[in-house]
């Protein structure tokens, strides 16, 4: 129970999470997300704090921002392709599988509708939303969408996402030193960012 405390601790910090877990962790953090469909991970706050940290040659932890992002791209590439593979074998009883306390069906229809709603698009724009990224190319998968059209948007929309948050922290720590000293606020506006979306999305459902 201590080392579940823990962990859960360190999924609201990113800061202690990188720290404890360096590049090999982080890498295998983002492959999780989508490959193992675990939505609950740090995704956008954790690369962007990775970014600012590795701006300190000093710091706490040692990270290159360049051998970071080689390898976080070739994560969630090949988490996208895993939940692909899911999608295509498990089909439809994705849909019909209870809730738990880690998968929620709604996220799951969520994820189906902004797909069908932006299409193929949704792939690359979907990489950009917290909850939607894990599951979106579960539905590509159970949709039988084009493999060859599949892989070609997640590459665009895997390096797009992994370069732009790790590099907004790093230069952003490089160029205005002062946010690298208010480092939970600047997390707290990714986070606010990158719910926006949805919850416009849920508002004008709302109405």
């Amino acid at each position: 129970m201590q080392s579940l405390t823990d962990l859960l601790h360190a999924l609201r910090d990113p800061t202690t999470l990188i720290t404890a877990v360096g590049t090999l962790g982080i890498t295998a953090i983002v492959f999780i997300e989508t490959g193992l469909l675990f939505p609950l991970l740090p995704g956008d706050s954790l690369l962007v704090t990775a970014g600012l940290l590795a701006s300190r040659p000093n710091g706490l932890v040692q990270l290159n921002v360049w051998e970071l992002g080689a390898f976080c791209t070739v994560a969630a590439i090949a988490g996208n392709l895993v939940a692909y593979a899911v999608g295509r074998r498990a089909g439809t009883a994705l849909f019909q599988r209870e809730d738990s306390r880690f998968f929620k069906r709604s996220h799951l229809v969520q994820a189906h509708a902004f797909y069908e709603k932006y299409g193929g698009a949704t792939i690359v724009i979907g990489r950009f939303m917290p909850i939607i990224r894990t599951f979106v190319p579960v539905i590509a998968g159970a949709a039988n969408m084009n493999f060859g059209a599949f892989v070609l948007y997640s590459i665009v929309g895997g390096a797009a996402w992994i370069w732009s948050m790790l590099l907004l922290g790093y230069f952003l720590a490089t160029r205005m030193p002062i946010v690298g000293q208010h480092i939970e606020g600047l997390i707290v506006g990714i986070v606010i960012v990158s719910v926006m979306p949805a919850g416009i999305a849920w508002w004008r459902h709302r109405k």
